[in-house]
C-alpha cells in the first residue's frame, strides 16, 4: 500500500490593513499572553531585613541636627531648580533693545548705554524728561556727564549728535552721500537752531548742497513745519535748565563756537551771513516775524548790490589803468532790483523741493553768471585750460558715461551732490554758472535734444533742456542716435514705431535684446508709451 501523498497548503496573501486588524484583535493578544513564559520572582515580606534595608534609602538622613531647607524654598525657586532655563534661550536674548525700547531690559545696561539708546530713539529731549525715564535713583551729575558725550545743547534742550545717527561707514538712503557729509549738514541745521527758533529749508539746501530728502530728515528730527513760516524747533526753550546749570551751558557755548568755525571753513560762509553769537544764545531765542525776515533779506540784497557795484567799478579801473587790449570788450552788467524782488516775494518754506538756484547759480550771484565769455574783461573760469574747466569736464564725461540722457535740472542735482562729497577748498567751489555747465556738456561730445514738450507741460525750463551723449564708442551708438532723432520730433513714442525705424535706418532686423538695451539706456515707459529720461513727471 502506497503512503499518502503529502498535500501542501499555502495561506492566502494578507494585505497590510488585514494584518494590522489581526494583530490588534483580542484573540491575537490573548494568544500572545498565553505564549509568554512565566518568570519566577523572589519575594521578601514586609518584616524581612532586606525589605527594611531598601526602605532606608527612601528616607533622608539628617546630619548634626541641621534642618533640611530644600523643601522650604519659594515656588519660583523650586520651579527653577526643577526646570532650569536652557543656555540657547539665554544666548537668544538681545543685549540691547533695537527698535522698541523695553524699560526692563534698558535698566540692566550701563548708564552711558541707556542715555545713548534713549537719545538715539527720541533725538530731542529736555533734561527733566531724561531723568524721569532713567529712574529716581540715578545721580543727575552722572547723567549730565553722560549726556554731553552723545548730545548737544540747543535752546536748553538736548539734541543727539550727528555722528550717533550717522555712523562712520554709513550713507544716505536717499542720495548715497557719505556719513561725513550728512553730519556736516545736520550740524549746520542744529547750529541754525541755536541762533533762532525758525529755520528755512531752502536756505539749508543752498548752503549744504544736499538733496531735499536729506534736509527734510534733518529738520524732522528736531523741528515741525509751519505753513508760510518755515520750520520751528520742536520744543520750547528750557530756561529752568539754563539757570540751574550755567557751567554746562558755558561749556556747550564753547563747543558751538568750534562748530561754527568749522562750518564757516567748510561751506565758505560769508561773515555777513553768519549772525554774531550772543552770550545767552543757548537760552530762549526771540521769535522773528515774517515781516522782519523780509526786511532783513531786503537790506541784505541792497548791501550785496552796492558791494557788487563797487567791485565792478574797481575792476574796470584796474583794466583801464593797465591798458586794455583793443580786442578786449568790457561788458557791463546792468544792476537791477530783481534780486530784491525775488527775495521779497519768496515764500518761507512750503514747497517740497524748491529750486534754490534762482538767486545763486551754483554759488555765484545772478549778475556774475548772466552771460558773456568774460567777467568784465577778466578771464572766464570756463576757459578750457583752467583746472576748474578740466575738473568740470571730467565730472561731465563720467556722468554721461553712466547715464546717456540727462536734463539740465538732473545734471545740476548730480553736480551739487558731487560738490557735497568733495573736500573743503576744492577748485570746483570757485563757482560754476549754468552756462559754463552747458558749454562743458556740449564740448564733451553731447548734443541738446529739442524735445517737443506739450503746451500744458508742468516741466520747468531746466527740465525741458535735455542733453544726450552722441557717441560713447560702443556698437550701440548708431541705434541711440536714431532713437534720439525720433524724440527730437516726438514727445512720446510707441515701441513698434521705434523698432520699425531702427530696422529701417540700420538695414537689419534687431533682436529684442538690442532694442531693450537702447531703450533702457535712454528711455522710460509709462502707460505703454516711451519717453526720454527726465521728460515725464512720474
Amino acid at each position: 500500500m502506497l503512503p499518502p501523498t503529502p498535500q501542501v497548503r499555502f495561506s492566502r496573501p494578507e494585505s497590510e490593513q488585514a494584518r494590522q486588524r489581526r494583530v490588534q484583535s483580542y484573540e491575537f493578544l490573548q494568544k500572545k499572553h498565553a505564549e509568554e513564559p512565566w518568570v519566577h520572582l523572589h519575594y521578601y515580606s514586609l518584616r524581612d531585613s532586606r525589605s527594611e534595608h531598601e526602605r532606608q534609602y527612601l528616607l533622608c538622613q539628617g546630619s548634626n541636627g541641621v534642618e533640611n531647607t530644600e523643601l522650604v524654598k519659594s515656588p519660583s525657586d523650586y520651579l527653577m531648580m526643577l526646570m532650569p532655563p536652557s543656555q540657547e534661550e539665554e544666548k537668544d536674548k538681545p543685549v540691547a533693545p533695537s527698535n522698541v525700547l523695553s524699560m526692563a531690559q534698558l535698566r540692566t545696561l550701563p548708564l552711558a548705554d541707556q542715555i545713548k539708546i534713549l537719545m538715539k530713539n527720541v533725538k530731542v529731549m529736555p533734561f527733566a524728561n531724561l531723568m524721569s525715564l532713567l529712574g529716581p535713583s540715578i545721580d543727575s551729575v552722572a547723567v549730565l556727564r553722560g549726556i554731553q558725550k552723545v548730545a548737544m545743547l540747543v535752546q536748553g534742550n538736548w539734541v543727539v549728535k550727528s555722528d550717533i545717527l550717522y555712523p562712520k561707514d554709513s550713507s544716505s538712503p536717499h542720495s548715497g552721500v557719505p556719513a561725513e557729509v550728512l553730519c556736516r549738514g545736520r550740524d549746520f541745521v542744529m547750529w541754525k537752531f541755536t541762533q533762532s527758533r525758525w529755520v528755512v529749508r531752502k536756505e539749508v539746501a543752498t548752503v549744504t548742497k544736499l538733496c531735499a530728502e536729506d534736509v527734510k530728515d534733518f529738520l524732522e528730527h528736531m523741528a515741525v513745519v509751519r505753513i508760510n513760516r518755515g520750520w520751528e524747533f520742536v520744543l520750547p526753550p528750557d530756561g529752568e535748565f539754563i539757570k540751574k546749570h550755567p557751567d554746562v551751558v558755558q561749556r556747550q557755548h564753547m563747543l558751538w563756537a568750534g562748530v561754527q568755525a568749522k562750518l564757516e571753513k567748510v561751506y565758505n560762509l560769508v561773515n555777513e551771513t553768519m549772525p554774531k553769537k550772543l552770550d545767552g544764545q543757548s537760552g530762549p531765542a526771540g521769535l522773528v516775524s515774517g515781516d522782519q525776515r523780509v526786511q532783513v533779506a531786503k537790506s541784505r540784497a541792497q548791501q550785496n548790490s552796492m558791494l557788487l557795484a563797487q567791485e565792478l567799478q574797481q575792476r574796470k579801473e584796474q583794466v583801464w589803468a593797465s591798458g586794455a587790449l583793443p580786442g578786449v570788450r568790457i561788458k557791463e552788467e546792468p544792476l537791477s532790483e530783481e534780486g530784491e524782488e525775488e527775495e521779497e516775494g519768496e515764500p518761507m518754506d512750503t514747497a517740497p523741493s524748491g529750486d534754490h538756484h534762482s538767486r545763486l547759480t551754483n554759488g555765484l550771484p545772478a549778475g556774475r553768471v548772466a552771460g558773456g565769455d568774460s567777467f568784465n574783461g577778466l578771464p572766464s573760469p570756463g576757459c578750457a585750460s583752467t583746472p576748474v574747466a578740466q575738473e568740470l569736464r571730467t565730472f561731465v564725461e563720467a556722468t554721461f558715461q553712466r547715464q546717456f540722457v540727462l536734463t539740465l535740472s538732473e545734471l545740476k542735482r548730480l553736480f551739487n551732490l558731487h560738490l557735497a562729497s568733495l573736500p573743503p577748498g576744492h577748485t570746483l567751489f570757485s563757482g560754476i554758472s549754468d552756462r559754463m555747465l552747458q558749454d562743458t556738456v556740449l564740448a564733451a561730445g553731447c548734443k541738446q535734444i529739442l524735445v517737443p514738450f506739450p503746451p500744458q507741460t508742468a516741466a520747468s525750463p531746466d527740465e525741458q533742456k535735455v542733453f544726450a551723449l552722441w557717441e560713447s564708442g560702443d556698437i550701440s551708438d548708431q541705434h541711440r542716435q536714431v532713437l534720439l532723432e525720433i524724440f527730437s520730433k516726438n514727445y512720446r513714442v510707441r515701441r513698434n514705431m521705434i523698432q520699425s525705424r531702427l530696422t529701417q535706418e540700420c538695414g537689419e532686423d534687431l533682436s529684442k535684446q538690442e532694442v531693450d538695451k537702447v531703450l533702457k539706456d535712454c528711455c522710460v515707459s509709462y502707460g505703454g508709451m516711451w519717453y526720454l529720461k527726465g521728460t515725464v513727471q512720474s
